[in-house]
C-alpha cells in the first residue's frame, strides 16, 4: 500500500507538472492547441487524470458516512477550496488587471472563473460524491458500488449532452455556467471512474496486468487521439466519441505506466522524489503558479511558424513549468512561516 501510494503521489506531481505546461503554452506562449501537436495531446489527458486522482483518493473504504462525520468533511472541504480560491484568484486580478472590477465581474461569471474553476468544480464534485455515499450508506454495502456506477453512467450521458447542441441547450443558460455546472458535467465522469477504480482495486490490477489490455488501450488511444486530431471522420453528435475514448485510454494507460514502473517513483529515486514532493503540494501549486507564468508570446510566434516541432515543443515548456512549479513552491514555504496563512490559504493546520 505504501509503494501504491508513492507512485500515486509521483503521478499526482506529473499532472500538475502537465497543468502547469499547458497554462505555459496557453498563457505564456499565447498559443493554442491548432498550433501545438504537444498540447493538444496533453489536453487530452491532463484535467480527467488530475479528476481521476481525486476520485482515487476520495474513496475510503472504512469511512463511517454518517451525519456528524459527514458534516465535518463538507466544512473542512469548503474552507480549504473556497478561501483560498477567492483570496489568490482576487489577487491575481488585482496585480494582472487594468480595471479590477470588471474582471473580477468577468471571472464570476465565467464558467472557468478566470484560471481559478478547478478547486470550485472539484468541491462541487466533493459535495455531491458526500451526499450520493450518505445516501448509499443505508444500503446494503454491495450495492454501494452499484450505485456509483450507476451514478457514473449517469455523468457520462450529462456530459456527453455539452456535445450534443442540437439536442441539448441546458448548458447555454447563464446560471450553469455562473455556477460552473457545465464544467462539473465535463469532468465528474473521471473522479468517479477513477473512485471505481480504487474501490475495485483488486480486479483493475488484474486487469491491467492482462496480456490483452495495455495493447488494447493504445490502440483505442491512437484511433481516437487519430480522428480527433487529425483525421476527422466522425460529424456533427458523433465527433466526440473519438476524443473521449482517447482521453480514457490515455488516463488508464499513464496510471497502468505508472504502476507499473512503481519503483522508479519511490522518495529513494531522483525523480519520484521530485514528483513526489510536487505531487503533494498540487494545490499551493495551483493557487499561486498564475503569478509567475512568463509572457514569452515570440515564443509562440516561432512554434506557430515551425510547427511540427513536438520534442522541441515539449521540452521548452516542461523546463519553463519547473521554474514556474519552483517558484510557486518557494512562495508557498514563505507564506506558510504564518500558522494562520499556512491554515486558511494551504487547507494545513
Amino acid at each position: 500500500m505504501k509503494q501504491r501510494l508513492e507512485w500515486l503521489d509521483a503521478l499526482r506531481g506529473f499532472t500538475m507538472l502537465m497543468v502547469v505546461t499547458n497554462h505555459i503554452y496557453g498563457f505564456g506562449f499565447d498559443t493554442n492547441t491548432k498550433y501545438s501537436m504537444f498540447m493538444s495531446l496533453c489536453l487530452l489527458f491532463r484535467m480527467p487524470l488530475f479528476f481521476f486522482i481525486s476520485g482515487f483518493l476520495a474513496y475510503k473504504a472504512s469511512f463511517s458516512w454518517n451525519l456528524r462525520d459527514t458534516g465535518h468533511l463538507v466544512a473542512k472541504k469548503l474552507r480549504v477550496q473556497i478561501v483560498p480560491t477567492v483570496v489568490f484568484m482576487t489577487a491575481y486580478i488585482a496585480i494582472a488587471s487594468k480595471q479590477f472590477w470588471p474582471k473580477m465581474e468577468e471571472a464570476w461569471t465565467s464558467p472557468t472563473k478566470g484560471g481559478y474553476w478547478f478547486t470550485i468544480v472539484l468541491l462541487e464534485m466533493f459535495l455531491v460524491y458526500y451526499a450520493v455515499c450518505q445516501t448509499l450508506s443505508l444500503l446494503p454495502r454491495k450495492r454501494e458500488g452499484l450505485g456509483l456506477g450507476l451514478l457514473w453512467l449517469l455523468s457520462l450521458f450529462a456530459y456527453a449532452t455539452l456535445y450534443m447542441p442540437s439536442w441539448f441547450s441546458w448548458y447555454r443558460l447563464d446560471f450553469w455556467k455562473v455556477t460552473s455546472i457545465t464544467e462539473l458535467a465535463r469532468n465528474f465522469h473521471f473522479f468517479l471512474l477513477g473512485n471505481l477504480v480504487h474501490r475495485y482495486w483488486g480486479q483493475v490490477q488484474r486487469l491491467l496486468d492482462s496480456k490483452w489490455f495495455f495493447p488494447l488501450l493504445v490502440v483505442i488511444a491512437f484511433l481516437g487521439a487519430g480522428d480527433y486530431l487529425k483525421w476527422h471522420n466522425l460529424r456533427l453528435q458523433w465527433a466526440n466519441l473519438p476524443r473521449t475514448l482517447s482521453m480514457y485510454a490515455l488516463v488508464l494507460m499513464i496510471v497502468a505506466f505508472f504502476r507499473h514502473y512503481a519503483s522508479w517513483f519511490t522518495k529513494d529515486t531522483r525523480i519520484g522524489h521530485a514528483l513526489q514532493y510536487i505531487g503533494v503540494r498540487t494545490l499551493d501549486i495551483y493557487l499561486i503558479h498564475y503569478f509567475f507564468i512568463p509572457k514569452l508570446p515570440d515564443v509562440g510566434v516561432w512554434f506557430k511558424a515551425h510547427p511540427q516541432n513536438f520534442v522541441l515543443e515539449g521540452t521548452t515548456a516542461i523546463a519553463a513549468a519547473l521554474l514556474v512549479v519552483a517558484f510557486s513552491i518557494l512562495t508557498s514555504h514563505v507564506l506558510r512561516v504564518s500558522p494562520f496563512l499556512k491554515k486558511w490559504l494551504f487547507g494545513r493546520e
